[in-house]
């Protein structure tokens, strides 16, 4: 198996959208193998380290083996400091936009890897590509993620949204924000994730996603 995983691919058609997929997937499965053997390796020397910890330190040797990592202080280079959420710091460049995500909401990395995964499938138009890890040596990791700007948008509606997720076949839940469909869950779909343009186009920007089963 090879694990030249180390530059995002471009996005611009869907052959380019699936490669970029199956990297973001190879990422994923080498960073749950090379904690397994961690763990296997470490025994009963790990009890007191918990599985994130193991995880942070693994993506870190990983980031900087394979060339994908990227020093904190170097963030801010990425673009113009953009809104902060829950989630995510963003910086926004030209024609894309740079989200460093600290896992509050995830939990994992690899689940953050896991949900972009289900989100490029969703929703291909603002599909994401991994760009690296960011921190500082031996702390905390921070996946930088990268999206397609949207620009002359602005939030659309929650009727829009209602309509939009229909044609998705996918049916309002009571909760405001939520949808389901029989594969997948998605929810926080509210006006300041959802963003509709001059041509009435409805692009998903932010959302969460899971596998109903």
């Amino acid at each position: 198996m090879s694990h030249d995983f180390s530059q995002p691919v471009p996005q611009g058609s869907d052959g380019a959208q699936d490669t970029e997929n199956r990297r973001i997937a190879a990422i994923a499965d080498e960073l749950k193998r090379l904690c397994t053997i961690h763990e296997a390796q470490c025994g009963d020397s790990l009890q007191n380290v918990s599985r994130f910890e193991i995880e942070q330190r693994t993506a870190e040797q990983m980031a900087k083996s394979q060339g994908f990592w990227i020093p904190m202080m170097d963030v801010f280079n990425l673009g113009i400091p953009g809104p902060s959420g829950n989630e995510n710091d963003t910086y926004v460049g030209e024609r894309v936009i740079y989200k460093v995500n600290n896992l509050l909401n995830c939990g994992s990395i690899a689940g953050l890897l896991h949900k972009i995964l289900m989100h490029n499938i969703l929703f291909p138009d603002t599909a994401y590509s991994f760009y690296g890890f960011a921190g500082f040596d031996g702390r905390t990791i921070q996946p930088v993620i990268v999206q397609p700007r949207i620009a002359d948008a602005h939030p659309a509606t929650k009727i829009q949204i209602d309509t939009y997720m229909a044609a998705l076949d996918f049916e309002k839940t009571a909760q405001e924000g939520r949808y389901r469909n029989g594969q997948y869950e998605v929810w926080d779909l509210v006006p300041r994730n959802v963003l509709i343009d001059n041509e009435g186009d409805i692009f998903v920007v932010d959302a969460e996603i899971k596998q109903v089963n």
